[in-house]
Parts: structure tokens; sequence; C-alpha cells
């Protein structure tokens, strides 16, 4: 067994997610993490919304509310929607907490003190109209290194360099059109200069990784500047520091504070575990230290999983800054409280998921909400498409005729059916798990099939291959189909046919349980309903619950947190074919999938036009 963190990104909280959304970090992460489980890790699946920044602060003044009654409101939106898509976070949180602050402090405080974090005067951009500070983010302009358009003020996202808002040609304000006006302006820089050696040593042991991840992360290399960790910014986490925490327009950085995130949720699930066990949940407590299990024991696993306009944050920003609070560079120094941190074994960067040939635009209406497909159509079939046909390691495309026809050739009619018939066949004939009594070598050979699939499956989805993985057990599910047609088992009628349809309704059943385990990490909840179908005990697939908390350290807050009990019964690794019980009872079964009609497509293709 193995502590397996899973370290899923945080989605922004100045709206609802798309679907483009959650084929990037939510189904992805959600598969892996189920089927660690499942093969007998101890995993750790944390995550929150990510609620400091400029987006939020322009929108929270457009609509007239504060940044953090905005962020509250998208938070619960956000946790509702991945708690009914059945991600199984350990702890879903959000960035505004109390301990998030602690610890992101906590994490710049010791990084400064290793002497990574050095202050710099820069340029930076104010709003000629306005006089406040334009944040890098908001300002567009054609990249100085690729000649893209629209390259950001801190990123351009078509050749992945880092900018300075200063460096683009034709600098413009994204809230207005304005030219900024760029001024003096004292910040903090992360010396990614200084760290530049151990991260590429740490890329060069990196080999698994999906190429084109790794090939991107390596090329960020070749132009190492020191990042500005702090921003001109009245909304986000303080600067820890003499002098610095006192201004009110001084904040950290958020993307240095949202990847801290990992951490301090793992912080907060270990605290909030101690204090259901009786104790204090004090950060500083032994028993609220259940998370070094997962960060500081060496032989622990990390997977980050985001989509590929995260990878410079994952694979450069944040390895500088556990480098850099454990004084791994080049400046030496020592670990902080929370001691050596381990690095990440991978990150898991998915491309992206277009639709009508592109990207997903809330701002253009180019986008479906992730609630609006859970409010019309079943969530096994949402995670289905994404697995089976999503942006993997390359741009996938979304289409409402490509949906409808996996769900309808695939899920209804290819597993639904076979699930359907197999038990409609067992209710009417014995009512329960017939006993094997005629066994042949057919019977045998799909049994074996069934059986081996776990290995090849399990491989494949725990190397993050969901296509090939999903591929793959549908490939089984097309073998047991092919036996049933092979066997005819209608047509054994009368006494003298008994014994042999026993034995073949029997490797059906058990067949189709083998199937319903290799399918559960992708179809959790059909899944679940076939177990219970066949009198199958306890929980095959379990379920996230949206609970609501009290911030650990301000008794005033309150907000809703994605957790779960996600132990598999007594079985600590179900990842595996169990014997069927003849004798075990099979109502009569309803429809697992629901069959998409042509009208239901043709007015979801009309709302996206529209």
């Amino acid at each position: 067994m193995s502590h397996i963190l899973s370290a899923v990104a945080w989605p922004y909280a100045n709206g609802p997610r798309h679907i483009g959304h959650v084929a990037g970090f939510g189904v992805p992460s959600d598969v892996f993490s189920r089927y660690s489980r499942m093969a007998g890790h101890d995993v750790l699946m944390v995550s929150g919304t990510d609620e400091h920044g400029t987006p939020i602060l322009v929108q929270a003044e457009q609509q007239g509310v504060a940044p953090q009654a905005l962020a509250d409101r998208y938070n619960r939106v956000i946790a509702e929607d991945l708690t009914q898509l059945g991600l199984t976070y350990d702890l879903f949180t959000r960035t505004t907490t109390r301990n998030h602050y602690a610890v992101a402090q906590e994490l710049f405080r010791q990084v400064h003190a290793n002497g990574y974090m050095v202050e710099q005067t820069t340029r930076g951009a104010i709003s000629p109209s306005t006089g406040r500070t334009l944040p890098d983010r908001y300002i567009e302009g054609t990249c100085p290194i690729c000649a893209y358009p629209s390259a950001r003020g801190d990123q351009c996202d078509n050749c992945g360099n880092q900018l300075d808002a200063s460096e683009l040609i034709e600098p413009r304000s994204r809230i207005n059109g304005e030219t900024p006006q760029f001024i003096e302006t004292e910040h903090f820089f992360l010396d990614l200069p200084a760290l530049a050696d151990a991260i590429a040593a740490w890329l060069g042991t990196r080999t698994a990784w999906r190429p084109n991840v790794l090939n991107f992360s390596q090329n960020l290399l070749k132009d190492v500047r020191p990042r500005a960790m702090t921003r001109d910014i009245d909304w986000g986490i303080p600067v820890p520091l003499d002098g610095w925490s006192e201004n009110p327009s001084k904040r950290l950085y958020v993307w240095f504070d949202a990847v801290v995130g990992y951490l301090s949720a793992s912080i907060e699930w270990a605290r909030r575990k101690d204090i259901a066990a009786g104790g204090d949940g004090r950060l500083d407590s032994t028993g609220a230290e259940a998370w070094r299990a997962w960060w500081n024991d060496p032989t622990a696993r990390s997977y980050y999983f985001m989509g590929k306009d995260n990878i410079t944050f994952h694979s450069q920003i944040w390895p500088a800054e556990l480098l850099a609070y454990s004084g791994k560079g080049s400046r030496g120094g020592q670990p902080g409280f929370f001691g050596d941190l381990n690095l990440p074994t991978e990150v898991v960067s998915s491309e992206y998921l277009n639709v009508g040939g592109e990207q997903f635009s809330t701002s253009r209406g180019n986008v479906i909400y992730v609630r609006d497909m859970l409010e019309r159509f079943q969530p096994d079939a949402l995670r289905y498409f994404i697995a089976a046909a999503g942006p993997e390691t390359s741009d996938s495309e979304f289409t409402w005729p490509e949906f409808a026809r996996r769900t309808n050739d695939e899920l209804v009619a290819g597993w639904g059916n076979l699930v359907n018939r197999t038990a409609t066949l067992v209710h009417k004939n014995f009512g329960a798990v017939p006993a094997p009594v005629d066994v042949q070598p057919e019977d045998r050979a799909l049994l074996a099939t069934t059986s081996a699939a776990f290995d090849g499956v399990g491989q494949l989805l725990g190397g993050q291959r969901l296509r090939a993985g999903v591929g793959e057990a549908m490939r089984v599910v097309g073998e047991v189909n092919r036996y049933v047609s092979a066997q005819q088992p209608w047509t054994l009628k009368g006494e003298e046919n008994r014994d042999r349809l026993a034995t073949v309704l029997h490797t059906c059943v058990q067949a189709v349980a083998d199937c319903s385990v290799l399918l559960a990490p992708v179809l959790p909840h059909s899944s679940q309903a076939v177990h219970e179908l066949f009198g199958g005990a306890g929980t095959l697939a379990p379920m996230p619950r949206l609970e609501e908390v009290t911030d650990l350290d301000d008794e005033e807050r309150h907000y809703p947190v994605i957790t779960g009990d996600y132990r598999l019964g007594t079985d600590l690794a179900p990842w595996r074919s169990a014997p069927v019980v003849p004798g075990t009872e099979v109502a009569k079964p309803s429809p697992v999938f629901t069959k998409l009609t042509d009208e239901a497509i043709d007015a979801e293709i009309e709302r996206m036009k529209a």
C-alpha cells in the first residue's frame, strides 16, 4: 500500500464551471483516485475554490458586492456541482480560510528566510482613468517572443513564456481597452535562477510523464527569470513581513497562494480529522499531523491534475516554492515548520476540450455548464464521454451528436443492455443467482478474460491513460456480449437444458459483476446500481457529500466543503474478481442508463445557438 496524494487544480470562484473545466481537472483525477483506493492505496484527494486575485475583485465591483460575497456565492455553486458529478474529494475547501492564510504565510516566510524571495523594483501598471493598479493578467498585447496578439501580462498562452506586462507590444487593459501607464513599484520575486538547477535535476528524473507536459516543462528552463510573488492589490493574503503586512495594497500573488492550497487543504483535512477524534485540531498539535504521511514521507506519491494552461505553475513555480522552502536551491537554507516537502511525482495535464471548433468561452457564450448538463443528463454519461473521448494528450471536441452516440451505443446498447438482459433472464428463470453445473471451456475462457482485465485496465487507469483504460474495459464488455449472443440462454428451455442455463447465467452474472468493478472508477453511480442489482454487499463506489462546516480559526465563518468516507467496507482492495454468491436474489431490473432522444439533442443544439 502506498500513500497517494491526488492534488486537483483549484477552480476559480468567479462563476460556475463548464464541462471543459471538469474534463481537465475533475473527472481524470476522480477516476485515478477511485481506482487507486480500489487497488488498496491510501489516497488523499484535495482541492477547493481559488478565491483571490483580480478577476474576482473586478467582477465584484461590477456587481456591486464585496469580493468575499462573490466568492461565497460561487464556492457553493461549484461545490454542489462537483458533488453531484461524484468527485470523491477527501476535502474540497477554499483559499479564504484562516488555515490557508497561515500555511501560505509560513511558506512565504521560510522561502524569504532561505534567501529565495528577493525584493526588487519593477514597473507596475495603473489605469490612467481610475488611478488603480492594473494587475498583469488584466493587460493584453502582442507577445514580444512569438507575436501572439492576445498574450497576457504575465504569460503568453501561445508560446508558454513568462512575460512582464511592460514587455508587451501595444499593451491594453482588458477592462476598458485603454493603454496602461507604467510606474515603479516594489515587489518580492521568487529567485527562479537560483532554483533552476534543482528544478532541472528533478525534471530529469520525470521520465514517465506525458511527453507534451515534460517537453513543455523542460522548455520553460530556457528562459528562467525571477518571478513576482506579490501584487499591488487589496484582495488577497497579506505579505507576512514587517513593513509589508501593514500595507493594505500589497498582497501575495494569487498564484503563489493557490498552489499552496494543496498543502493547506491537506493540513485542514488532518485538523478536522483530529477534531472528529476528540483532539483540539491546532495546526501545531500532534494529532493534526496525519497530512505528513503524504508530504514528508519520500515513498509517498503525488499526482497533480489540471488543464494545460496551468503547467507552468505546477512544473516550475510550485516545485520552486517547495525547493526554496526546503532550502534546496543554490542559496542553501533549511526547511521550516512543515519540514522537507515532497515534489510532485507527476504533473498530469490534459489538453483542451473544445466545442464548435473553438475553446469554451463564457464571455462569448460558447459554453456548456456542468450544472446544466447534470440537470438534464446522467452524471455517468458525462463522466464516460470525458474519460472515453476527453482531451488526454491532445485537444478533443465535444459535440452533441457524439455525446448522444456514445451514450446510446456504448452505455445504453452495449453495457446497459448486457446488465438488463442478464438480470432479466436470471430473475425470470431462477429469481436468484444460479449455481454453475455444466461448466464448459467457453465459460472458463470468458471468466479468464474478465479476471485478467483487472491487471490491464488497472495499469492504464493507474498510469492516467483513461481513454485506453475505458476502451479496454468496454472491449471486455463486448466479449461478454458476444458470449451471451453465442450461448443464446433464452433458447435453453426445458428441464433437459436447465443445468446448462444455470451455468451460462451464472457465468453471465460473474462477468457482469467483474465488468461493473472495472467500470466503477469511471461510472460510479451506475456501477453501484449494478452491484446492488446482483446482491452485492456494501459499497462498491462511495459518493461524496456536501457538508456545512465552521472555519477552524474563525467561528464567525461558515462554508460548505466536499468530503466523504471512501473506505470500501472490509475489503481493502476490491480491484479484483470477487465470486458471486449463488442463491443471491435478483430483482426485476430497471434500465441503468437513459437513452437520449433526437429531440433532446436537437434542443441542446438550439440552446447553444441562442
